[in-house]
Order: structure tokens, then sequence, then C-alpha cells
């Protein structure tokens, strides 16, 4: 599956459109990452433990989007977006989404 965030790919025609395709995912923090955060909220630097969380929920709802074009046919997916929100406090909601196609 190819994925663009370009509403073309280099060297491919889109030959079938079939419209939106997504993927999401909730994830809320755990206690244990609150302490690691908090401590380093006071000496400084990243909070690795956010920065994985958030790798592993985009991936994730791009594995789900994914396999949304799969269903409907698609070999790529162009227009790729991602969006995220707070839902509730302590966790957030990651979505990507685009614009399953055929590409030859």
């Amino acid at each position: 599956m190819q994925l663009s965030t370009t509403d073309t790919i280099a060297g491919k025609t889109i030959v079938k459109q079939f419209g939106l395709v997504r993927g999401n995912t909730i994830r809320a923090r755990s206690i244990g990452r609150d302490i690691m955060a908090g401590l380093k909220n006071v000496v400084g630097g990243e909070i690795s433990e956010y920065t994985k969380l958030m790798a592993e929920s985009r991936e994730q709802a791009i594995d789900r989007m994914k396999e949304n074009a799969k269903e409907m046919g698609a070999n790529a997916i162009v227009g790729i977006r991602f969006s995220t929100s707070e839902v509730m406090q302590h966790a957030a909601e990651i979505l990507v989404y685009g614009t399953a196609v055929v590409v030859e």
C-alpha cells in the first residue's frame, strides 16, 4: 500500500478513486507515565513515555486506515492528514484520513 500526503504519487497515475478512508484510536495516559512525566517536567527534557505512546497511536491509526482502504480494493492512499483531539481528561484521539485510490 502506497501512502502519500500529497494528492498524487510521482510516476503513478490514479485510475480509480474510492473516497474517504480513515483510522483512529483513543489512548489514555497511565499513572506510571504520568509520574515519569511529572519528574521530567521538573528537570526538563523530552517526555519519552508520551512520545512513545503517541507514536504507537499514530501507527495503529495508520494500520486501521490502510485496512479500510484494502477492503475497498485500493492500492494507495493520497492526501493523508492527521488530527489529534482530547476527548476527555487524560485521553486523546488520533485520527488519520485520506483518499483511497488505485494507482498504476
